[in-house]
């Protein structure tokens, strides 16, 4: 069993680290454009940057594996209550390799209240959060990529990010 997990640890961060880089230009500011998505949420809806627009978006990447995601999913369940009715979004991307049902029952365990869905190859590639999860992309209410945080997020970061860019 640990090795089973530890190998597809092994395959997650070898694909994370060995997909190439895809530039997105901005024409205006100098922050980049948030490359558009089309995916499925856990329950098979499509889920688009659309369904973002005007908003705040904490693109969240992780996996039901991964420590620290799970350490700070917890803030982020809460943040998002306080401050999703004032413009926050939070998408968390499941880099799962098991499938809906492992992804679902941790969302259920956790009480995730917020929209998850499974990432693929193109929104990596797009997105590139690196080699470490937790990875968040955090994207402004004009669709522009603001920050990249790498690593465990504590809720009162999660907050201060918000905050600064829903102004």
């Amino acid at each position: 069993m640990k090795t089973r997990i530890s190998l597809l640890v092994l395959a997650v961060v070898l694909f994370l680290a060995v997909v190439p880089a895809k530039p997105v230009m901005s024409r205006d500011n100098g922050f980049p454009d948030a490359p558009d998505f089309f995916l499925k949420d856990l329950n098979g809806n499509e889920v688009t940057l659309d369904d973002f627009k005007g908003k705040v978006l904490f693109v969240n990447f992780w996996a039901t594996w991964c420590p620290p995601c799970r350490e700070e999913i917890p803030g982020f369940v809460e943040t998002y209550a306080v401050y999703h009715e004032k413009g926050m979004e939070i998408l968390g991307i499941s880099l799962d390799r098991q499938g809906v049902y492992v992804v679902k029952k941790f969302a259920e365990k956790y009480e995730v209240n917020y929209p998850i869905a499974l990432g693929t190859q193109q929104l990596v590639q797009d997105y590139q959060p690196g080699q470490y999860i937790p990875t968040t992309i955090i994207i402004d209410r004009e669709g522009k990529i603001r920050h990249r945080h790498v690593g465990y997020m504590d809720k009162t970061v999660l907050e201060k990010y918000f905050l600064e860019l829903s102004q």
